[in-house]
């Protein structure tokens, strides 16, 4: 699917009541606070459904579907590829996701309108606390990774593009079920005949049919984010996702899918695939499985392209970037960590003086 890159000169803000000043989204709440002067804006949140979208009509759509896109400004990281949101008013930021500085050039790209998000509920202050909880538990961190930490600013709330997929599969399996029996042996040992016992795995062909209904597989929609680590702050609370509103992205960034529709789904079939796997085993029985043929077929496709609220911050180090991920709903930590080789080396060393000191002790007394 071909994403058209467009322009667009509107930015929309949302201003204080009170003083005029753009207000930001608070966490946890139904409002937008002031910086400046303090006023709590509140603001309704719709209540309406969260919508599946048929995933084979909207793909032959897409194009011609003006109603489901959404064209706006976004700024390229060349360090990392990430494409994210931004402020127009802003003209030199750092990139939330490596740390690497951008010049801003206004551009623009035409992307499927999220539908749905979890607003953040975990406040910047408490991300942070956590994450600090989190490196100060990392033995042989490096001393620059405790220095970065007394920077708050360096976590940045960003709402990182996810898809969601259903469908329902039928399988039709060709396989072998192995059953284990005990058998006797005789065998020479010491000049004398012994007889002993051994496991055997007897294999008969099976097939059949294993049917599985998937809501919500869960496929990241970005490639700028470690993706085992970005996998372990699931599982989501995606029971209390929210029709989308802008409000909820004040003061935030908001990245766009760089996975699009389609690939998205070739990685949630791959998902769907290990679980249908695991069930025709069990389909299968018996004390072992082998799955010979597997063929699938998938119906009732539908998608969301939600949002969901990820604190990110990037460290440098010897030349390579570390990102750490806060769960903007719980507050769990994730993230690559780098290690101080000086302190492995003096760890190491003082073990080694610890274990010569204890040998010449006992040396010492030895000869006595």
């Amino acid at each position: 699917m071909e994403e058209v890159l467009v322009d667009r000169a509107d930015q929309k803000e949302t201003k204080c009541k009170e003083c005029g000043a753009i207000l930001h989204y608070a966490p946890g709440t139904t409002a937008l606070n002031c910086q400046y002067c303090g006023t709590e804006n509140a603001f309704e949140v719709k209540h309406e459904p969260v919508e599946e979208m048929d995933f084979e009509k909207f793909v032959h759509d897409f194009m011609q579907n003006e109603s489901a896109t959404q064209t706006i400004p976004t700024i390229h990281c060349d360090a990392c590829g990430a494409t994210t949101s931004f402020d127009p008013k802003i003209v030199s930021d750092s990139c939330a996701f490596c740390g690497s500085h951008l010049t801003i050039k206004e551009g623009s790209t035409k992307l499927i309108k999220p539908k749905s998000l979890l607003p953040f509920g975990v406040d910047k202050n408490k991300a942070f606390e956590e994450f600090k909880k989190w490196v100060s538990s990392r033995w042989f961190a490096p001393n620059d990774l405790k220095q970065y930490l007394r920077h708050s600013e360096k976590l940045a709330g960003v709402y990182i593009p996810y898809w969601t997929y259903d469908a329902a599969t039928a399988s039709q399996y060709t396989g072998m079920k192995g059953i284990h029996r005990t058998e006797s042996y005789t065998s020479f040992e010491n000049g004398k005949t012994v007889t002993k016992t051994r496991t055997v795995t007897d294999w008969y062909p099976c097939s059949g049919w294993v049917d599985r209904d998937f809501d919500d597989v869960l496929v990241i929609g970005s490639t700028s984010l470690p993706k085992s680590y970005a996998e372990e702050l699931e599982p989501w609370d995606l029971n209390n996702l929210v029709p989308f509103d802008e409000k909820f992205l004040s003061g935030f960034r908001a990245e766009s899918y760089c996975v699009d529709l389609i690939k998205g789904y070739d990685d949630a079939k791959n998902k769907m695939d290990k679980v249908i796997r695991r069930d025709v085993e069990k389909h299968i029985g018996g004390n072992a499985q082998r799955i010979i043929t597997l063929n699938t077929t998938h119906s009732d496709i539908t998608f969301k392209h939600i949002l969901l609220p990820i604190y990110i911050s990037a460290f440098q180090y010897s030349g390579k970037t570390y990102r750490f991920l806060v769960n903007g709903r719980t507050g769990e930590v994730q993230g690559e960590r780098p290690y101080s080789t000086m302190k492995i080396v003096f760890f190491i060393l003082a073990i080694l003086a610890v274990i010569a000191g204890i040998v010449m002790l006992v040396m010492y007394f030895n000869n006595r």
